[in-house]
């Protein structure tokens, strides 16, 4: 019912840009805060970045100052921009959403950085 699809992930060299979406199904998106998590081969799940329902937004240091997560309510959609790419960045990039009674997942999407 409660449905994430993320896109936009693809292939880049580095220093190069990408831009993630996430479209959610949820109704009242406006109200939920989100945010964009990685994986990569090997590692835990770990949090990028994230906006509450009121626009704050919180970046993990690995990306602050290159990533922006935004968010248009219009679109139930919540974006985040990966500029000056590295190849410690390449990882599926997952969004989630924090339920009133769990969090939900979208299936990832995979984001790869090299040369």
């Amino acid at each position: 019912q409660v449905q994430l699809v993320e896109s936009g992930g693809g292939l880049v060299q580095p220093g190069g840009s990408l831009r993630l979406s996430c479209a959610a199904s949820i109704t009242i998106f406006s109200i939920y805060s989100m945010g964009w998590y990685r994986q990569a081969p090997g590692k835990q799940r770990e949090l990028v970045a994230s906006i509450t329902s009121g626009g704050i937004s919180h970046y993990e240091d690995f990306v602050r100052g290159r990533f922006t997560i935004s968010r248009d309510n219009a679109k139930n959609t919540v974006y985040l921009q990966m500029n000056s790419l590295k190849p410690e960045d390449t990882a599926v990039y997952y969004c989630k959403c924090s339920g009133f009674l769990q969090d939900y997942w979208g299936q990832g999407t995979q984001v790869t950085v090299s040369s």
